[in-house]
């Protein structure tokens, strides 16, 4: 039974960078933002080359366990060998610039009580998130899609 592309995306939100840290690698970049009502903090590592940002920058991230737009669980095939395939179906990757697959590997409860941390590794890029038990609980699942974009 297929659902809705909304029942697939766990997570959307929209951060202001305020931060990159400094070059410990030369084409990855972490940045530091904060969702615009300011009730999550985000970390993320990035590959600059394919995805340059800078401080003031916004960006619109989502996290969802398929990329069909129906929001039906992905076949055993990638995201890319469905473009390599030639066939013209389009997917929530096409509306984003910076695609990733990932785990999510560690929940933790922040020091007040009232919030949760999010640990997802992207092949060894990194991702936090810390914020309200009511905007991170859906992601206790294994394994999303990042899909980013600016503005």
């Amino acid at each position: 039974m297929a659902g809705s592309a909304s029942d697939a995306q766990l997570f959307d939100e929209k951060f202001t960078i305020h931060k990159l840290s400094d070059k410990k690698y030369d084409r990855v970049d972490r940045v530091y933002g904060t969702s615009v009502d300011n009730s999550i903090e985000m970390s993320l590592d990035v590959n600059n080359e394919l995805f340059p940002c800078k401080i003031g920058d916004d960006l619109t991230l989502v996290l969802a366990t398929s990329l069909s737009l129906d929001g039906s669980k992905d076949d055993e095939r990638g995201w890319r060998d469905v473009a390599k395939a030639g066939t013209a179906e389009a997917t929530l990757a096409d509306m984003y610039d910076y695609v990733c697959y990932g785990k999510i590997y560690k929940f933790e409860d922040a020091e007040d009580g009232q919030q949760i941390k999010a640990y997802i590794s992207f092949g060894g890029l990194l991702m936090s998130l810390v914020g309200p038990y009511k905007k991170l609980t859906p992601l206790r699942v294994d394994y999303v899609y990042l899909l980013a974009r600016k503005g």
